[in-house]
């Protein structure tokens, strides 16, 4: 390749150095073809002009080319050694955790045999304690024979049972003190094995509350979110002819079309307030809501039956009235749910709520959503508390480890009344006692924050 433009240029010289020659061979007198063969000769210089440009020109892309082949080639370099450090510090991550466990399940055998020994320890002290008083009585009974015996003086052989006894109190007492100095020493050692373990679960509490907050909404596909067909119906009776709004969407077809807390009055029940929230042109009776944590939604059956919370912050409406409202017609139940990356998603089911006498048992059935499902359809669900299970096949002792008033079937399944936890939570962290979303075959979602809503598929049932 580099010895064609050196060609080209030694072509270049010798033309003209042949036209010259035979120009001076033939003289002025040239014939028409001597002509014709010159301009060819310069129409070969020309090409060969041409084609020299050429040259230089491909050489200088060659060039470049491959001054770009090199900068690709440094950057795959760099990337595949960052990707190499990548992996090893994951290896060493993953290591460090495993190690960590091992560490952490040893400790717990150790302190559960030091708890063991301890417990032993205190049996043994606590005997020679009774040996001790027991002791002390006697030599308080030979105090009193001392005392006797500085009036009356003793024979040779009390005075060895005296010598005796006395040894033998000395030993007793140097033996107990030996013992609790063993007992201090291993309650040190408890405390030390005390605060490596919560250390240690400390450690590992983050590591899966990072894991949590890497399970984002991002990662699920994201539908479209349609406008509930509930939107869509005809707006006539949807009040009641004395005027009292049945639910919030009653409401809104009054004029009342701006979100806030505001008193209805459903057919069959008693007034009172509920926080209406407009969306998609309409209005939804919000009948939970959880914003950031500040609410404790471990309560009691009554608090769950008659409602409890703010209802401009974080409450629980009351299944009591949940129920007053569901039964004026069909209902559509819509859950909001936002990681802490700030990623919303909903789903949304039709529903049926029954009364007190059945727990009020609820059944779903699973419309629309961008998020897989979490809950069970097409089951009946009984209402339960940790001091009122409402489901004999879950247990008893299912609301109890699983702190929140839900519809259970499962104790691992989601409950979006659970503990709030934040990813600074401290403390042995365990997920099926959280705010989590948790599909049957998924993933667990750590939730920031929570909304469900009711709202009537059908408007003419109001009247």
């Amino acid at each position: 390749m580099k010895n064609i433009p050196v060609l080209l240029f030694l072509a270049s010289l010798a033309l003209p150095a042949a036209a010259d020659k035979d120009f001076f061979s033939v003289g002025s007198a040239a014939s028409p073809e001597t002509k014709s063969r010159f301009a060819m000769l310069d129409d070969v210089r020309i090409l060969a002009n041409g084609l020299l440009q050429l040259g230089h020109g491909l050489k200088d892309f060659v060039h470049k080319t491959k001054g770009q082949m090199n900068d690709i080639f440094q950057k795959l370099y760099i990337f595949d050694r960052s990707f190499y450090e990548l992996s090893l510090q994951t290896s060493e991550i993953k290591e460090e955790e495993e190690q960590l466990r091992q560490t952490t399940a040893r400790l717990q055998i150790n302190n559960e045999e030091i708890k063991n020994l301890s417990q032993e320890m205190n049996l043994k002290i606590e005997d020679l304690i009774q040996n001790k008083i027991q002791l002390q009585e006697q030599v308080w009974g030979l105090e009193d024979k001392v005392t006797k015996l500085a009036i009356f003086q003793p024979s040779v052989q009390e005075t060895k049972e005296i010598s005796s006894l006395k040894a033998f109190v000395e030993q007793q007492d140097n033996d107990i003190k030996q013992l609790l100095r063993i007992v201090e020493d291993q309650h040190v050692q408890l405390d030390k094995q005390h605060n490596q373990i919560m250390e240690l679960q400390d450690k590992l509490n983050h590591i899966e509350l990072q894991e949590l907050l890497e399970n984002s909404f991002l990662e699920e596909q994201q539908e479209a979110e349609p406008i509930p067909s509930a939107v869509h119906r005809p707006t006539v009776g949807t009040y009641r002819a004395d005027g009292a709004a049945a639910d919030c969407t009653a409401l809104y077809h009054t004029g009342v079309q701006a979100s806030g807390v505001y008193t209805i009055q459903p057919n069959g029940s008693e007034a009172f307030s509920v926080y209406c929230e407009m969306k998609f042109g309409t209005s939804w009776t919000v009948i939970q809501k959880r914003v950031d944590g500040s609410l404790d939604f471990n309560q009691t059956w009554d608090a769950y039956t008659n409602g409890f919370g703010d209802l401009n912050e974080e409450f629980w409406l009351g299944l009591k009235k949940i129920y007053s409202i569901t039964q004026q017609g069909n209902y559509l139940l819509r859950i909001e749910l936002q990681d802490w990356r700030g990623n919303r998603r909903h789903i949304e089911y039709s529903f049926s709520l029954g009364g007190p006498s059945t727990n009020f048992t609820l059944q779903l059935s699973r419309m629309s959503g961008s998020i897989p499902n979490a809950l069970p359809e097409h089951a009946e669900l009984r209402f339960s508390t940790a001091d009122r299970a409402g489901d004999a096949a879950s247990g008893p002792s299912c609301p109890q480890s699983h702190p929140g008033g839900w519809w259970h079937s499962e104790c691992e399944e989601t409950n979006l009344n659970g503990k709030y936890v934040t990813p600074r939570s401290r403390g042995r962290l365990t997920r099926g006692k959280g705010l989590y979303w948790k599909p049957k075959k998924g993933r667990y979602y750590l939730l920031k924050s929570t909304k469900i809503m009711i709202h009537p598929t059908d408007l003419k049932s109001f009247d």
